[in-house]
């Protein structure tokens, strides 16, 4: 009864649509579980985030839940999740992309996942990691493990956002390493991340690992750009 009276004071809106949720709802309402765009990637070994990667690393796997699209419903999601102090969200989507792989009966034989790290400084500026949770939503389900501090960032890049792919990876140089190589040692790992644009912040992650005695990489991402 509290909880309810809480509700019509503070109301819950969709973080998509910014429709009212029902009481069953949370987070997102029906209609967005539905209809946000999903890319189904994980059905077409040859789909656009795999090809990213062409000539660059050896991925095994490649996937994306979303398709991103600036002032899209997806959009405001990650924005949500990344700024809006609500890390459950990523949890919601890792729950939910497991399970999509899983009722699918999808063979992924992930031996563990590893989320892209955020530099300290970032961390402690937020106060968690968005990739971690959609890493924890994600193993929950396929029961396998996660380990949210396998890999650290170094460097606090600057933003991204209107750099091309070169000029990303220039600024990745060096900016991740492995703390404890031993868990990660000849397994399968599948590298999470929120978004993927060019594809340079997984790239010099897969490096990092691969470096380090990781026997295979695949990648999910919650959202891809166009």
């Amino acid at each position: 009864m509290f909880r309810d009276f809480i509700s019509l004071i503070f109301p819950n809106y969709c973080l998509a649509c910014q429709t009212l949720l029902v009481k069953s709802e949370r987070w997102l309402c029906t209609g967005c579980l539905v209809d946000l765009p999903q890319t189904n990637y994980h059905t077409e070994v040859n789909n656009p985030v795999a090809q990213k990667f062409y000539g660059r690393i050896p991925i095994t796997y490649a996937m994306a839940m979303y398709k991103f699209r600036i002032g899209s419903s997806v959009q405001r999601l990650v924005h949500q999740l990344k700024y809006g102090n609500t890390p459950e969200i990523g949890e919601m989507l890792g729950n939910l992309y497991g399970e999509q792989l899983r009722s699918e009966e999808w063979d992924y034989k992930f031996d563990c996942i590893v989320p892209v790290p955020l530099h300290p400084q970032r961390l402690r500026e937020r106060g968690y990691n968005q990739s971690d949770y959609f890493a924890k939503g994600m193993a929950s389900v396929l029961a396998i493990s996660w380990y949210s501090d396998c890999l650290k960032r170094t460097k606090n890049t600057v933003t991204q956002t209107h750099q091309n792919k070169m000029e990303r990876l220039d600024n990745l140089m060096d900016a991740f390493y492995v703390v404890n190589s031993s868990i990660i040692q000849n397994k399968h790992v599948l590298l999470v991340d929120d978004v993927i644009t060019t594809g340079s912040t997984l790239e010099a992650c897969a490096l990092s690992l691969l470096a380090a005695g990781t026997k295979q990489i695949s990648i999910a991402t919650i959202a891809v750009t166009d």
